[in-house]
């Protein structure tokens, strides 16, 4: 089978050097490589021209429209029987050709997804939110796992789509806002069989600081709103969980802010508000140390996890008021 990768890059000419160095590294020989610059400012151009006698690559530049345009950018360029989709911030592992092509030849799949994992070499940060966006305590529970909820949606860091699947679907109608869940959910609904292939992991890197990762989950919390304008009934009640929480966290905050300086008394609900969070806590350090081998790693875990489930449910909750309540476009 003939591999299409495509990449969408924007500004981060670092990240697409460590990308397509892991990419020289495959054990599976038949792809090709085209990495679409969406308009950057900072140009990969230079680093991309230096893989050029390592890899089979095409390298193009055009007007920023965001990764989903982007992506169909590629498509329409691609020349392999499958087409590829990762994110700018991924390293692949050196079998992960193989492993796909080995799966797709046993099972017949349209489009796939994989999971994601830490690769040793992140920073204790990078593991710990790897950690928040995979734990099964979290939002983990309906993504990318062998033990996800419901219908398996794959996410365009790690997804790949026949060229039939093309052909007839098309691309990404979204360019941003939960575009590889609004595709999923077209190709399932064409009749194309998704599935999850397990073993195609990629290390994702996602974001250096906590800071730059609760505005990404704050865009992914707005980002289930807007694929429920399209599609009603993909909002599951398990969707609410993050703002659910959040709402209970500021609850829990206020209660104990209430109590310890002005005198206002409701110790029963308190101190049971209390527990369930500290129990909460405990069992996400617990099973982050399990999962890391590293208190330090668990310890921010924990922190992860909160500003996850927090920024999610804010931008969840920010939209829905706007989009479903008030009926903004």
């Amino acid at each position: 089978m003939f591999f299409s990768i495509i990449i969408p890059l924007y500004n981060r000419p670092q990240e697409i050097d460590e990308l397509l160095f892991t990419l020289v590294q495959q054990g599976y020989p038949e792809f090709e490589v085209l990495v679409i610059e969406d308009g950057s400012t900072n140009s990969a151009g230079k680093i991309v021209e230096s893989y050029r006698d390592k890899l089979n690559l095409r390298y193009f530049f055009k007007p920023n429209e965001g990764q989903g345009f982007s992506r169909n950018f590629g498509f329409e360029r691609a020349k392999g029987d499958y087409f590829i989709v990762f994110d700018s911030d991924c390293l692949i592992p050196a079998n992960y050709l193989q492993l796909v092509n080995d799966y797709l030849s046993l099972h017949k799949l349209d489009a796939y997804g994989g999971p994601d994992a830490a690769h040793a070499s992140f920073t204790p940060i990078q593991k710990a939110i790897s950690y928040s966006m995979t734990s099964p305590l979290t939002t983990g529970g309906i993504r990318g796992n062998k033990k996800h909820i419901g219908q398996f949606h794959p996410r365009s860091f790690n997804m790949g789509v026949s060229r039939e699947v093309w052909e007839a679907v098309g691309g990404y109608k979204l360019t941003r806002l939960g575009e590889d869940i609004e595709y999923s959910i077209r190709i399932q609904r064409a009749g194309f069989k998704i599935g999850l292939i397990p073993e195609a992991i990629v290390y994702h890197k996602r974001r250096t600081d906590f800071s730059q990762f609760y505005k990404q989950l704050h865009f992914f919390g707005r980002a289930r709103i807007n694929i429920y304008k399209h599609f009603p009934l993909e909002l599951k009640l398990v969707h609410f969980f993050p703002a659910l929480f959040t709402l209970f966290l500021i609850f829990t905050v206020a209660l104990n802010f209430l109590q310890g300086f002005i005198l206002f008394r409701i110790p029963l609900v308190t101190w049971c508000c209390n527990f369930l969070l500290g129990v909460y806590v405990l069992l996400l350090f617990f099973h982050a140390w399990s999962q890391s081998k590293s208190l330090r790693v668990a310890g921010l875990g924990v922190v992860a996890a909160m500003i996850q489930l927090t920024a999610y449910g804010l931008g969840f909750m920010q939209d829905f008021w706007k989009k479903v309540i008030l009926n903004k476009k």
